[in-house]
């Protein structure tokens, strides 16, 4: 079966596991790797504490880069990330994972800010920088 756009780097990320996002901080270069993803409705969401640099980061410049590597491909997907308005999936997201209720409930005050990317490219590359696979969003 042959998966377009969103799910087939949903299915890359999945096997990578952990993936990296690259933010601006000033005019310095922020990485950090995150491990939580989520395909829903065909657009892929991520999600970051509205507490952090990293969501300070991206209010102040929301251009962002991340990066996952399975085994010699390696997925570079970049674009404009734009926060949901309301917290309702980061709600939903949060009443199943008992990891992230220990960090975003009421007692912290910290929430989950979820976010997907607009104008946005994603392009799997083989370890020679080789463009194999390049989906526009």
């Amino acid at each position: 079966m042959v998966l377009e756009g969103a799910e087939r780097i949903d299915e890359f990320m999945n096997e990578a596991k952990v993936f990296f996002l690259a933010t601006v901080d000033e005019n310095k270069p922020k990485n950090r790797p995150l491990g939580f993803h989520l395909l829903k409705d065909g657009k892929l969401y991520f999600g970051v504490g509205d507490f952090k640099d990293v969501y300070k980061q991206m209010e102040k410049n929301p251009y962002v880069e991340i990066v996952a590597l399975v085994e010699t491909d390696f997925l570079r997907y970049y674009g404009k990330a734009v926060f949901e308005d309301n917290y309702d999936l980061a709600d939903s997201i949060v009443e199943g994972n008992e990891f992230l209720q220990g960090i975003y409930n009421d007692e912290t005050g910290y929430k989950l800010a979820i976010f997907h990317l607009e104008e946005a490219t994603a392009e799997i590359r083989d370890i020679t920088g080789k463009i194999n696979e390049s989906y526009n969003f």
